[in-house]
């Protein structure tokens, strides 16, 4: 697909666009270009990548720092290149503590086609594993002074970990995402929160658009029961490619413990996926 600058501000424009309402729009995370072209196929508007999707898809786990940043930008490339659709790249921590590295993975995914990207305050490091308050507001900023300087519209999402490590510390996390607003993240996100009231605590917090994720108590509710709290978008995350991973586990299992195919049977048939594609 084309991803010339004039592409590149259309498609910016238009992500833009979707994060101004009314209600909540769907972020739909592919994990490769196949299953962005599937995904398109079926009508949404805009796709992100999966670091977990792209994680198992490699042999990995998500989250152990196994997945390189060259890995994470060809992923986002292939992706990108897929569909005329607007998509936003999974950046995990930026790959670096530093908020320079940060821009300069900023920087660098802007060159694989893509118009947004999210940054996590997350560490790497187990027994550490949230950046300290000041310096998550650093690498926010840097990666925003980086998605400025580009010559098309980049929308950066920034991410408040505290409830997918074991701290469920919910004004921390608004203290977070407010700052991260100020520094200017153009997208709040907290995955994991456990709740309803949360969700609309967080929302009715900050200015900007809101990402919610479909998991926990929020995959309980609907698209529209999420916009009614506040939020402007829901993500999918690694949900898809886990959703994926366990029908083929099913039928696998079939196969090897029965002997039999019925699973298998009932998948869509090729010419279907083909017509998708």
């Amino acid at each position: 697909m084309d991803n010339t600058e004039q592409a590149l501000r259309e498609r910016g424009e238009r992500f833009r666009e979707l994060h101004r309402g009314p209600g909540a729009f769907v972020v739909a995370n592919a994990w490769d270009a196949g299953t962005a072209r599937l995904l398109a196929g079926l009508g949404f508007t805009a796709l992100a990548t999966t670091s977990a999707g792209l994680a198992h898809s490699l042999g990995h786990r998500d989250g152990a720092g196994l997945v390189s940043r060259e890995q994470t930008l060809g992923n986002a490339a292939a992706i990108a290149a897929a569909t005329d659709l607007p998509v936003s790249a999974d950046l995990e921590n930026g790959f670096a503590d530093s908020p320079e590295e940060v821009a300069r993975t900023v920087r660098e995914a802007a060159g694989t086609g893509v118009v947004g990207g999210s940054i996590e305050d997350t560490t790497a490091d187990p027994d550490a594993p949230i950046h300290e308050f000041g310096l998550a507001v650093e690498r926010v900023r840097a990666a925003a002074e980086a998605a400025r300087a580009l010559p098309f519209p980049f929308t950066l999402t920034a991410r408040a970990e505290n409830f997918l490590y074991g701290r469920p510390d919910l004004e921390d996390t608004v203290r977070r995402l407010r700052a991260f607003e100020e520094a200017g993240a153009d997208v709040l996100f907290a995955p994991g929160l456990p709740d309803a009231d949360a969700v609309r605590t967080v929302c009715a917090s900050v200015e900007r658009p809101v990402n919610v994720l479909a998991a926990g108590a929020a995959a309980q509710m609907s698209v529209a029961e999420l916009g009614d709290l506040g939020a402007r978008r829901v993500s999918l995350g690694s949900g898809l490619s886990r959703s994926a991973l366990t029908a083929a586990l099913a039928a696998a299992r079939e196969v090897a413990e029965h002997g039999t195919f019925a699973r298998m049977a009932e998948a869509d048939s090729n010419p279907e996926i083909h017509r998708l594609l």
